[in-house]
Parts: structure tokens; C-alpha cells; sequence
């Protein structure tokens, strides 16, 4: 079985009910605003915020999923994706993913899945993921198939818009409330540093941690929410491979 998809079964089977992390000090908020075609949300999902399964940070971390990302709402209430019809139908389906299995290890096992064919540019297969994670179709078919499935999308195009301050570009990570912006990567940093209780073996290493901090400050106080950001490469779409600036 490839290592990555043997990853996604481990998190299909893990265990929500360990939660003796969290009791003391309260579980700290993730949020990952994305989109599903984006390269880099597709590696950052598979690449690093499969970590939060690791080493007892599952236990105290919240974690919210918002397949939007980039899209637009034209009038009528149709939806345009940044990387064409496709992104607009996988991330439709990964929102009727979460909407179906609540449980965040079931939908994050799936749409991990999607998006690690999205990095193999295979994800015209997406459909493989419910054989592979033994997951029934059905709820995910006919949600992303009926109109529930664009309010889904609606919802989502909601609490994007609704960021404070916006996002710029995708994946758009927040912790404890606060955007980490080209930091995105040391978000296990920042759920250590807010959370109150006893830290997890992830947050153990206080070396390492704290010059992950360090750095991630560094880079904060160099960034302007006004500066220009770099444009965004495209997965492969029907148009073949090509880049465009974020929205």
C-alpha cells in the first residue's frame, strides 16, 4: 500500500476518545481555508496538517476544514473556481464530505486522500478514495449531485469572505485566531504556544519549538498585509498546466 494512503487508513482508525490532553487547558482552533486544485493547499494538507494526527496534538487541536478558498459568487449564486469547473466540483465534494462524516478523523481520511491524488496528478480518480478507505458513496454522490451541496459551497464562501483580516492567497491557516500568513508551515508551533494545558509529546523538543518561534516572528514583523504576494502555481487542469495571480 503506498505510505501515504496507509497514512489516511491510520487516521480512518484512530481513536477521538483519548482526550485527557485537552482536559486541562481547552482545545485550541485550527482553521485551513483552501482550495482543492491549489498545489500548495494539496501539499499542505498531505505534507504537514497530516501532523496534527501525530504525537497527541489531535487531542488538542480543533480542527476546521473550508474547501472555498479562491472561488467567486456571480449573481444567481453560481460559483467560478480559480482553477476552472473541476476545483469547483472537488471542493464541493469535500465539503459534502465533512457534511456527511462529521467526524474529523473520517472526512480529514478522505479528503486526504483527494488531495494526495491532486499532488499526483491523478485526481480525476477521486472517486477510488471510498474503495480505499472502505467509506459507502452514497452520502457524498447525492449531496455533491443536489442543490445541498451548493449551499454547502455558500456556507463556505461565507466564512471566507467573512476573514478579518481577508485572506490573500490559499491555503490560509489560522490558529487560535490569528492568520499565519507565508508561516503556515510552523503552524504545529503556533497550536503549542496557545495551548493551555499539558503539552502534548508534538509540543515536547522546547528547542526546537521555540526557535520555530522565533523564526515565525521574524517573518511576521517582515510582512505587510498590504505588501504584493507571489502568484500561485496551478495544479493540472483541463487547460493543461499554467499559473495566474491570486483573486
Amino acid at each position: 500500500m503506498d505510505s501515504r494512503l496507509a497514512i489516511a487508513a491510520l487516521l480512518l482508525l484512530a481513536s477521538a476518545s483519548s482526550a485527557a490532553a485537552a482536559a486541562d487547558g481547552g482545545k485550541v482552533a485550527v482553521a485551513l481555508y483552501y482550495e482543492s486544485l491549489c498545489p500548495y493547499s494539496a501539499r499542505f494538507v498531505v505534507n504537514h496538517l497530516a501532523k496534527v494526527f501525530a504525537d497527541g496534538l489531535r487531542e488538542v487541536v480543533d480542527l476546521t476544514l473550508v474547501p472555498y478558498g479562491n472561488a467567486r459568487i456571480h449573481p444567481g449564486g453560481e460559483i467560478s473556481c480559480q482553477h476552472g469547473p473541476y476545483e469547483c466540483l472537488l471542493n464541493t465534494v469535500e465539503a459534502c464530505a465533512i457534511d456527511a462524516w462529521p467526524d474529523l478523523d473520517v472526512h480529514f481520511s478522505f479528503i486526504y486522500c483527494v488531495e494526495d491524488l491532486v499532488v499526483k496528478r491523478q485526481y480525476k480518480d477521486w472517486e477510488s478514495c471510498f474503495e480505499k478507505l472502505g467509506l459507502d458513496p452514497k452520502p457524498v454522490t447525492e449531496c455533491y449531485k443536489s442543490e445541498h451541496g451548493h449551499k454547502l459551497e455558500l456556507k463556505y464562501a461565507n466564512q471566507t469572505d467573512a476573514l478579518e483580516p481577508p485572506h490573500r492567497y490559499v491555503p490560509w491557516v489560522v490558529v487560535d485566531g490569528q492568520p499565519l500568513l507565508e508561516d503556515y508551515e510552523n503552524f504545529e508551533a503556533y497550536i503549542c504556544k496557545a495551548y493551555k494545558g499539558t503539552p502534548p509529546k508534538a509540543c515536547q523538543g522546547l528547542g526546537r519549538l521555540q526557535m520555530a518561534l522565533e523564526t515565525a516572528a521574524e517573518a511576521r514583523n517582515g510582512v505587510s498585509y498590504n505588501s504584493g504576494v507571489s502568484k500561485l502555481a496551478t495544479a493540472e487542469d483541463e487547460g493543461g498546466e499554467h499559473k495566474v495571480g491570486e483573486y
